[in-house]
């Protein structure tokens, strides 16, 4: 019923840029008019808890981790139920599986759900 349509993951050297997309579709989105909370999104190195990166409200509020605060900006589409982070000034420490999440349906199920995409992976090399 939900779909995550994640895009932009890849290898780039200490310094370089990367932007990540993700697109949220979906049946119930069209007929049932449920609208999206809130998009955001994770990462995981290997063995590690897996952390939030940045999120972003259908009102606009954002949210950062420290470790990227003021090196990555996420932003949205509302129109697009599509969410992007653009990752500036990247170090080998921000190698990780990058996970799109989105919470919707919080006014039509009473509190809302969520959904995760399958990850992209993203490698800053030295």
């Amino acid at each position: 019923q939900v779909q995550l349509a994640e895009s932009g993951g890849g290898l780039v050297q200490d310094g370089g840029s990367l932007r990540l997309s993700c697109a949220a579709s979906g049946s119930i989105f069209r007929v049932n008019e449920i609208k999206i909370d809130a998009m955001g999104w994770y990462r995981q190195v290997q063995g590690k808890q897996h952390e939030s990166v940045a999120t972003i409200t259908s009102g606009g509020t954002t949210t950062y981790a420290d470790s990227v605060e003021g090196r990555f900006t996420i932003s949205s589409d509302n129109a697009k139920n599509t969410v992007y982070l653009q990752m500036n000034n990247l170090t080998p420490e921000d190698t990780a599986v990058y996970y799109c999440h989105v919470l919707y349906g919080g006014s039509w199920y009473g509190h809302p759900r969520d959904y995760w995409g399958q990850g992209t992976q993203v490698t800053v090399s030295s």
